[in-house]
């Protein structure tokens, strides 16, 4: 690390000191934030773009289980076993199917976000909300997996959403 000194005099690894002298290279870089959390503005939407690739990998995975438990109730009905007294009854074989299918495309919507597609990241936000309130309903046949799974649902609505959002103001 470059010592306070350093940083000063333009010389260190960090921006330049407010009044301190940067090289020729950092001349004409403006600097957001302080001290050595700052990054260049031109490197800022990438140091924010990790919660977006993060989403879309949340998506292609929810995706594959979504499939899996689809599969898993189409193929043995008999492993979820619903609760009595459940406002939302659906047969086990339709919730697999749903999920089957759900599964399919969140996994195609994440797997263009990744490839930095904008409308994929509106159909992301679309399926998730779908795909929350699917394992909504699911609540009887798998409690935990279905809150757990409505957890990971929100964060990449929110994910997405501000990404379109930085995108729309950038």
């Amino acid at each position: 690390m470059s010592s306070a000194q350093d940083r000063a005099a333009g010389t260190g690894a960090g921006p330049p000191a407010p009044g301190g002298t940067g090289s020729a290279a950092e001349a004409g870089t403006s600097y957001q934030g302080t001290g050595y959390l700052a990054v260049p503005d031109g490197d800022l939407p990438a140091a924010q773009s990790g919660f977006t690739v993060l989403a879309a990998t949340l998506m292609i995975l929810s995706g594959l289980w979504s499939f899996f438990v689809g599969l898993t109730a189409v193929l043995t009905q008999s492993f979820f076993v619903a609760q009595s007294n459940y406002t939302f009854q659906w047969s086990v074989h339709s919730w697999g199917w749903l999920h089957l299918i759900l599964g399919i495309v969140v996994l195609a919507a994440g797997a263009s976000v990744l490839l930095g597609q904008t409308w994929a990241k509106a159909l992301g936000i679309f399926l998730a909300v779908c795909s929350g309130l699917s394992y909504f309903v699911f609540l009887p046949y798998y409690p935990v997996w279905s809150i757990v799974m409505i957890a990971v649902d929100v964060f990449v609505i929110v994910a997405l959403a501000l990404s379109i959002g930085r995108h729309e103001a950038g």
